[in-house]
């Protein structure tokens, strides 16, 4: 991944023009070029505030298909922020529908599994699921201690569902 602040400003002015096919357009761009830093945090940012249907398509489409493992660190930072919660939902989805590798989050996942709604938390619950093999026992513990302490946990709606993260994590 480069850092450019030249490419983030350029993306930037694109984000904030109003025209929906030059922005669609640059994202599609996106793809073709080398990742840069930032440009995950400006789609995050333009994602959570637009409503254009297609746009959010986009750019969820876009993160779907990432393919560089160093794009992971953006995406939980993203990931942690204030974001409205179908924001955190697309980002979250993205993580295992991209196919890389993010066990070394996974305790940002489980955090988010407790914080956020309940397909939210389906959404952590699968990333954690495809990276299980890669936690060390002692991360799969210090997870699990977290969901078995947290008040969160015991939430009707959340009830099976940490029931069921804990389960993966003990195979």
């Amino acid at each position: 991944m480069i850092k450019s602040d030249k490419k983030i400003k350029e993306l930037e002015e694109i984000l904030n023009k109003d025209n929906n096919i030059v922005i669609t357009e640059a994202i599609e761009l996106l793809r073709k070029e080398k990742p840069f830093e930032g440009a995950i945090g400006l789609l995050t940012a333009f994602y959570d505030k637009t409503d254009d249907f297609s746009i959010r398509k986009t750019i969820a489409s876009f993160l779907n298909d990432l393919k560089d493992q160093a794009i992971c660190q953006e995406v939980i930072e993203q990931i942690r922020k204030q974001w409205k919660t179908d924001t955190i939902s697309m980002l979250v989805s993205s993580c295992w529908q991209s196919g890389l590798n993010y066990s070394d989050f996974s305790l940002d996942m489980a955090k988010v599994f407790l914080k956020g709604d309940y397909i939210t938390a389906i959404e952590c619950l699968t990333v954690i699921e495809e990276s299980v093999n890669e936690l060390s026992l002692v991360k799969k513990d210090e997870i699990i201690k977290m969901l078995e302490e947290s008040p969160v946990s015991q939430i009707n709606e959340k009830k099976e569902l940490t029931r069921e993260l804990i389960s993966i994590l003990k195979r």
